[in-house]
């Protein structure tokens, strides 16, 4: 019995990749909407001294590489 992978972020990757930035306002929106560092890294600090540091997680989303490639396009845009 051979099971197949179902990977249901496969539709979103290729559409992700077909996006053609054609507009200065366009590539302006997406580097507004997908930020540059990961928003969830934190330390948490008590009294000035850091307890605990939370890394980065954004590599653990599967669609990183996508989004990545996606600003990077619209910034190529606009430079």
């Amino acid at each position: 019995m051979n099971l197949h992978k179902l990977d249901v972020l496969n539709p979103i990757r290729k559409k992700l990749g077909t996006i053609i930035i054609s507009h200065p306002k366009q590539a302006q929106i997406v580097c507004q909407l997908i930020p540059a560092s990961c928003p969830f890294a934190r330390e948490i600090k008590f009294f000035n001294h850091t307890i605990a540091h939370i890394p980065p997680l954004c590599k653990l989303n599967p669609l990183y590489e996508q989004l990545m490639e996606l600003r990077f396009r619209a910034l190529c845009y606009l430079a």
